[in-house]
Formats: C-alpha cells, sequence, structure tokens
C-alpha cells in the first residue's frame, strides 16, 4: 500500500481531480500521509510581486490557490502538508519526490495536444518520466 504519497497541484481542474484521486488512494491506509506541492516558478514569482506589492499579500495569494486541495483532503479526512517549492514545476516536483523517496506520486494532467507536449513538454510528462516511484497521471 501507498503510505507517502506526493500530490502536485497548481490549481487547476486537473490537479483538483488528482487531488480526489489521492485522497481515495489514501484512505487505503490508515497510515498515509498526502504532501501536497505548490511550484513558484520565476516569472509567477515575479509577477506576483509586481500585482500584489507585498510578501504577506502574495502569500495569501498563493495559499488561496491551495484551498480547494486543502478542502478536498479535509473532507476526506486524510492526513496532509503542504509545502511551497521554488523554481521550475518540472524538474522541481521530480528533485523533491526523489529525494524524499515518496510512493507515489499523483499529478494531473494538464491535456495538452500532441505538438504542444512534444515542443514544450508538459509537467506530468516530465515527472513521469524522471520519478524514481510509480506516477499517476489524473485526467
Amino acid at each position: 500500500m501507498f503510505k507517502n504519497i506526493l500530490l502536485a497541484t497548481d490549481g487547476s481542474m486537473h490537479a483538483l481531480r488528482a487531488a480526489i484521486k489521492a485522497s481515495e488512494i489514501a484512505k487505503m491506509n490508515p497510515d498515509a500521509i498526502i504532501t501536497v506541492v505548490y511550484v513558484i516558478d520565476g516569472s509567477t514569482s515575479k509577477s506576483d510581486m509586481l500585482s500584489e506589492g507585498n510578501k504577506e499579500a502574495v502569500l495569501e495569494k498563493r495559499l488561496r490557490k491551495l484551498r480547494p486541495t486543502e478542502e478536498i483532503l479535509r473532507k476526506q479526512c486524510v492526513n496532509f502538508k503542504v509545502e511551497l517549492l521554488k523554481g521550475e514545476p518540472g524538474p522541481e516536483i521530480v528533485k523533491y519526490a526523489n529525494k524524499q523517496h515518496f510512493d507515489l506520486v499523483v499529478v494531473g494532467s494538464r491535456g495538452l495536444n500532441g505538438l504542444q507536449e512534444m515542443v514544450l513538454g508538459s509537467v506530468s510528462h516530465k515527472v513521469a518520466k524522471r520519478v524514481e516511484c510509480p506516477v499517476m497521471i489524473v485526467k
């Protein structure tokens, strides 16, 4: 059974569906804990500071994005904690997941078409290729 589960989120609908799936998996093991990871990339960080003006307002804006995910996990009565990371989302999630030795990584699919994924590469695709544990991509 999966005990240490990493849930990568960005507040999108795909990420919320991933939160539901991660909570269903966590409920199978009473000792399970979900670590919710939200990665703040450089361009988002810069635009947040310009639009909000101070660190407290920026932090509140970021935490607001996580609230729907936290609500899902609370309603399902699963143990969870939240980690905010800085950097490019794909590589940061991979680095964090491999360093912490998770049993499972759950991430939402962005639903990119084939051409976009080939040119840009999606976060979920990067995670699935480089994480050293099972990865579940939720559509």
